[in-house]
């Protein structure tokens, strides 16, 4: 029997909601992304809450919300404890977003689902991975294999590869096979055959995805042309995603075309985000790479673009054509929020979308067609408490510390009554009761070796006693014939705490805090929210332009097709997507195709049949090896037994074995052969797609080699007349393969 492995999607199937699914390898429970979308919707949470004491390990894919962003809330409410893994920017830029998240709801309303300490608490004990790195499980998990692979969507985004004897079980959500100016494209391709895919619906039904360049010129194109007509652009984008993409085409274009017009990147933690990115190039494309090992040329050493952590810093700018990136992406909350009902009514504005909107959001209303003339917004501020609310609030504050006083005095009494009667029960020397028999002065003088002569009196203390003042304690050390004995243990840095001291909180490598996030977090100020309705009348321009930075349909198809799993697992994307690509996957890729529903667990494990074996050393004594490669390989005949503690064992056959038809491993290329044949003196060329050799002879190939599931079997045909000559080439065919 195979790897068992189920399937439990918890969140993020036959819809675009964010992404949660349990997957269970041989009983060990996978968490494969933890998502949440920009409303923090607790109830899209429930199926997580019942199943999270039972969770394992959990694997990160992308460092946005709709991947991560309930990680805090789950470990804090939910009581999830298993070990987090993840990539190195996916940690880092996923810490960001959710402190830019948690910001922008701090200023907008009373936020307490969870805290910043809530956020540091879920991923200070993330274990970071590099791309194609092997991590064994051990415990419960002993014997799997986890590794992250590159997807090409986000920075450090991840197709995860899980291995159980020999059988893989791959988890690839948007992904992105084009090359683009910060990413290469994904790997996913170079897997063959896994026994299960876990993939994405999402863009099943976009085909025809315009070329990158032909995109980057329509970009650049709406852009000028609002700038050239004295308008601001509005860019709503992620915290530290598809972001970066963007602002390198922007800062290329500038330095080409020497333009002076204004970009800003405004979040709470822009700063923080820019600096990440210049430490994470080996994370980039190849290009990106290579530019900064040859030129020492650091594409995220910005020249054009401002970074900018408060408003207030962008409305000192001068009045004027400006192009503005600036987060949230769904415009529900935090700058771009107030900045799109600023802008709105202008004529000459452009809010660009680059990104679909989340459902139920402002920035999904907007994208609609047509788009609404007025929208209805709600505009919530924090402003300090003053006159009757600040005195209100400033009593209950009293009461509050009052009674935590009180709670605090009644605590310490009950401890200095615990110690009293703990002192009693051993007994006050300066107590004279004829019930109480007093030790004699042997006991005394036992007790009390140093002072056996000496007479004591009272005022001895109780062995449960603390000194009055001045305690002193004997910090003895250990000595050898060279001196004190030092542990080196004392002097080593853990490296939590290297990455507590250099990791930025919301603000430069130096670990210091940005100003708007600092003064947020610290401002102790009393205050209160106030909210009020607003229609917006939408007169800007409205324009959105795919930049997600995901596979269209076409591609997934082709990828899929390519892949061809034995066992395929479609979520995320809506009904009708998922649909779509499940009855094409079913005609085109493979026989198994599940779309499972919310909490519907599915067996998708594999049909094959496979054993563990072990050869035994009689067996091994008489095998010959041949290296091909890397590897060594040998024709086994044995038979199969048991060893003493039940395992299966291979032994040598008790009876001489069959003959068999030899075997020949290898592989050939037909330009390769045919200069081989003529360095041998043998007349060759290519002649109607074969090998003519010599005079009479044609060698041919029957078979293609990227046949679906990536299987290289072929037929090498030779034909011609038994002569010399053909018994001489069939020779030289043999020699460039292996026999067996």
């Amino acid at each position: 029997m195979g790897t068992s492995v189920q399937v439990k999607p918890l969140c993020g199937v036959y819809n675009e909601n964010p992404l949660s699914y349990l997957v269970s390898v041989d009983g060990f429970n996978f968490l494969i992304d933890c998502g949440w979308n920009d409303h923090f919707d607790t109830s899209l949470l429930e199926p997580l809450s019942r199943v999270a004491s039972t969770v394992d390990a959990v694997l990160l894919s992308h460092p946005d919300t709709l991947h991560l962003g309930a990680l805090p809330y789950a470990m804090k409410q939910f009581g999830l404890c298993a070990p987090v893994f993840a990539t190195e920017p996916v940690y880092r830029l996923g810490l960001l977003t959710m402190y830019d998240h948690y910001l922008s709801r701090k200023q907008v309303s009373e936020f307490d689902l969870f805290t910043l300490d809530d956020i540091d608490s879920a991923f200070q004990n993330i274990t970071r991975l590099t791309y194609s790195q092997n991590y064994y499980m051990s415990g419960k998990g002993e014997g799997i294999v986890i590794a992250p692979h590159a997807a090409g969507h986000l920075l450090g985004g991840t197709v995860w590869k899980i291995t159980k004897d020999g059988e893989d079980v791959i988890y690839a959500v948007d992904f992105n096979h084009r090359k683009e100016r910060h990413l290469n494209g994904t790997v996913l391709e170079s897997f063959v055959r896994p026994a299960v895919l876990i993939t994405d619906a999402y863009n099943a039904l976009l085909s025809n995805q315009p070329p990158r360049r032909q995109r980057d010129q329509q970009f650049l194109d709406a852009i000028l042309k609002t700038l050239r007509a004295d308008g601001k652009i509005l860019l709503p984008v992620d915290t530290a995603g598809r972001v970066l993409e963007l602002i390198l085409i922007l800062e290329q274009y500038w330095e080409q075309h020497h333009l002076t017009y204004p970009i800003f990147f405004l979040t709470y933690v822009s700063s923080s985000t820019i600096d990440y990115a210049k430490s994470f190039l080996e994370w980039m494309s190849d290009s990106i790479a290579k530019s900064f090992e040859h030129t020492r040329d650091n594409a995220f050493l910005l020249k054009h673009v401002t970074l900018l952590i408060n408003k207030s810093e962008l409305e000192k700018i001068p009045d004027g054509p400006k192009v503005v990136l600036v987060s949230m992406g769904s415009l529900e909350v935090g700058f771009s929020h107030d900045i799109f009902v600023e802008w709105a009514a202008d004529t000459k504005n452009l809010v660009l979308f680059t990104e679909r909107g989340q459902f139920a959001t402002l920035a999904r209303m907007l994208q609609s067609d047509p788009p609404p003339k007025a929208v209805k917004v709600t505009m919530s501020k924090r402003i300090p408490l003053v006159g009757e609310e600040l005195a209100a609030y400033e009593e209950e504050q009293n009461r509050k510390r009052k009674e935590e006083a009180l709670k605090a005095t009644l605590v310490k009494e009950e401890e200095s009554k615990a110690s009293l009667s703990a002192e009693l029960a051993v007994g006050d020397p300066m107590v004279t009761d004829a019930n109480i028999k007093q030790p004699s002065s042997n006991a005394a003088g036992f007790q009390y070796g140093a002072f056996r002569d000496v007479f004591i009196d009272g005022f001895v203390p109780p062995p449960s006693s603390a000194g009055p003042m001045f305690p002193f304690y004997d910090n003895s050390s250990e000595w050898d014939d060279f001196g004190e004995v030092i542990n080196p243990d004392d002097y080593i840095i853990k490296d939590e705490d290297m990455d507590q001291a250099s990791m930025p909180v919301d603000g430069d490598l130096n670990g210091k805090l940005d100003e708007a996030s600092a003064s947020l977090i610290l401002d102790t100020t009393p205050s209160k929210v106030v909210s009020s309705e607003q229609t917006v009348y939408v007169k800007c321009s409205l324009v959105y332009m795919d930049f997600e930075g995901r596979s269209d349909g076409s591609s997934i198809k082709k990828i899929l097709g390519h892949v061809s799993p034995l066992k395929l697992v479609l979520v995320h994307g809506s009904a009708e997507a998922t649909e779509h690509l499940k009855q094409h996957c079913l005609k085109n890729v493979c026989p198994h195709v599940y779309a499972p529903q919310i909490e519907e667990s599915i067996d998708v494990t594999s049909d094959l049949c496979a054993y563990k074996v072990q050869l035994s050393e009689k067996l091994m004594s008489n095998v010959l090896f041949k290296k091909l490669g890397d590897y060594e390989i040998a024709w086994v005949d044995a038979e199969v037994g048991k060893t003493e503690s039940g395992t299966l064992s291979l032994l040598p056959l008790s009876t001489p074995p069959p003959p068999h038809k030899t075997v020949l491993v290898g592989d050939i290329k037909m330009a390769d052969f045919k200069q081989f044949l003529a360095s041998k003196g043998v007349q060759v060329e290519f002649a109607g797609g074969a090998l003519r050799c010599g005079e009479y002879v044609t060698l041919r190939k029957i078979g293609d080699s990227s046949q679906k599931g990536g299987g290289n079997i072929q037929q090498i045909i030779l034909e011609g007349p038994l002569t010399e000559e053909y018994y001489k080439i069939r020779d030289h065919l043999y020699s460039q393969f292996y026999a067996l």
